[in-house]
């Protein structure tokens, strides 16, 4: 499987704008800009909420997957994920995720998220370069 994005960018890093767009047209021209990535501007996106976006939705989807397998069906997973940039390098990616699922204990639970938090791809990609840190809950 291969998936692209196209980012186009116009003027200097400060005063300059960008626009990003996906394969699937889901992302078309959006927006982009130093405040909206470093400021309060809230007229756009930034990579490091992209990667956020795919971390939270890559987790909990691995996080279905591995507790079908387990033998069980969640009513409601919701994951944020808080991507920490320091000094030009992202160096933290902190999930909390808080789930309903019927009849999973505490451990059992924890053990699930555990094996999603470590094995869906984007924590493996991003594992080796920044450290990955969780709180699961049960609702």
């Amino acid at each position: 499987m291969s998936k692209y994005a196209i980012a186009h960018w116009q003027g200097t890093g400060k005063e300059g704008k960008g626009t990003l767009s996906t394969e699937t047209k889901f992302l078309q021209d959006t927006p982009y800009t130093y405040a909206t990535r470093f400021g309060e501007a809230k007229d756009g996106t930034n990579p490091e909420e992209l990667i956020a976006a795919a971390h939270a939705g890559c987790f909990t989807m691995k996080l279905s997957f591995v507790l079908n397998a387990a033998g069980f069906t969640a009513d409601s997973i919701e994951t944020r994920c808080d991507i920490t940039l320091g000094e030009g390098v992202i160096s933290k990616s902190h999930l909390v995720v808080k789930a309903k699922i019927p009849g999973i204990s505490k451990e059992k639970f924890d053990e699930c998220a555990l094996n999603a938090k470590e094995n869906c791809p984007i924590s493996k990609s991003l594992n080796s370069a920044i450290e990955i840190t969780m709180e699961a809950g049960l609702l």
